[in-house]
């Protein structure tokens, strides 16, 4: 698949007259779009709901965008739930609260706003109580299978390693506790993998998960009233790549909904997800200024973002696709390594990339850093995080994030 920017050189040229590079941009229309075909891939379910991961891009205006097209939000910390409630008015059923390693004031704040809450170890439940927080109607679990999660045979994931969620015994403990504790509406959620460009992982994860509800209703009375498949869906980095097909994913889980819950006259469980990565990494972009060229045993150009605006290069060796402004239609035939200007080697954004001839000042364009992108941001040799922008429908640009100052890098010396 080609990999076109949702910007031209055109308007990069305005914006950065007003708002200077790097900055991360993002598409209000794919936005839009994206949650609206997750929504009729799963309309099949009278509950489904999509739960943003925050955590992707914790910006309240992306929040207030997904919020109006009926998405609640998925929150991990103290942090993410205030952000949804103070800046959003988010609160109740609308936010799922995942965390691990709880502390006590992130669970007071969740239950105060009604979070469905749900527990990633048994041991939690105990805890919860004991800081004397009331047990709510809806209330969650999260499930650990153990093993490798494997697709057609491959190794996909290795949920053994992974320090969340519950065995299958102490899942069903967990569920007798919160049944007892007069619980409504229980819950279970599991990740499995991440990343997932293959359309069987969500119909695979989903019998695994319905499955185990049938066994629990069928061994302890108990009824399970949602699935959350959480997240996991992945999208194409590379033009190369396979992007889901999220029509074909929604009715393939439909058929397994049919074939074991339906079958076994639950046909009014709800499904849930948890998408950050799918939702917003291909809607939004870096957008960064050459700098410097440099030739040693290598071509390196040098520009204005390092790795504390997208560090998933640095740190994964991940892939983002590179577009040069303006030069679209211009001849690949230069290698380059696309470098910042951190004092670490591995603050590259491109390695041995075959590009057009690039020039100082031109504006490169670096793809999918919607989600995971200024949200990993830090401040190492004190690189600054960047603006946040919205290209919103209306071809207008807001700024919905400004730029950090070296003055707000010093506010937490001048105690």
């Amino acid at each position: 698949m080609k990999k076109e920017p949702f910007v031209n050189l055109e308007m990069i040229e305005k914006i950065a007259k007003k708002y200077p590079t790097p900055f991360h941009i993002y598409d209000e229309k794919g936005i839009r779009n994206t949650a609206r075909n997750l929504n009729k891939a799963f309309e099949w379910n009278k509950g489904f709901k999509e739960y943003f991961a925050v955590k992707a891009t914790p910006n309240p205006e992306i929040v207030n965008i997904l919020k109006e097209e009926g998405c609640g939000v998925d929150c991990a910390t103290l942090t993410e739930l205030r952000l949804v409630n103070e800046f959003c008015n988010v609160n109740g059923d609308d936010i799922m609260f995942s965390s691990n390693v709880t502390p006590k004031e992130d669970f007071e704040f969740a239950c105060k706003l009604k979070s469905i809450i749900n527990f990633d170890d048994i041991t939690y439940i105990d805890y919860y109580k004991s800081l004397g927080l009331p047990f709510l109607n809806k209330m969650c679990c999260r499930y650990n299978p153990g093993g490798d999660f494997k697709i057609n045979g491959a190794i996909m994931g290795a949920p053994k390693d992974a320090k969340y969620g519950m065995t299958k015994d102490q899942i069903k403990t967990a569920y007798k506790m919160l049944y007892e504790e007069g619980v409504k509406e229980l819950g279970i959620h599991a990740f499995l993998a991440s990343a997932q460009n293959n359309n069987d992982y969500y119909p695979i994860l989903a019998k695994e998960l319905f499955e185990l509800v049938v066994e629990i209703k069928n061994e302890l009375g108990i009824k399970i009233s949602f699935v959350n498949l959480s997240g996991g869906i992945g999208i194409p980095y590379r033009p190369e790549e396979k992007q889901v097909d999220i029509m074909k994913l929604g009715e393939d889980v439909r058929k397994v909904y049919n074939d074991v819950l339906v079958k076994n006259g639950l046909d009014d469980v709800k499904i849930y997800t948890e998408l950050g990565r799918y939702m917003l990494a291909p809607n939004g972009g870096l957008v960064t200024k050459v700098l410097h060229e440099k030739n040693t045993y290598k071509d390196y150009i040098g520009v204005d973002a390092c790795a504390t605006n997208l560090m998933r290069p640095a740190i994964y060796d991940a892939y983002h696709h590179i577009t040069v402004l303006g030069k679209e239609k211009e001849e690949n035939n230069n290698t380059y390594d696309i470098v910042g200007g951190l004092c670490e080697n591995s603050d590259k954004f491109a390695k041995d990339r075959v590009l057009p001839k690039i020039e100082k000042g031109d504006y490169i364009f670096i793809h999918d850093a919607g989600a995971h992108g200024f949200s990993m941001g830090y401040n190492y040799n004190g690189k600054l995080r960047s603006a946040e922008l919205l290209l919103k429908e209306n071809g207008d640009v807001k700024l919905i994030r400004r730029a950090e100052t070296i003055e707000d890098y010093f506010s937490t010396l001048k105690f």
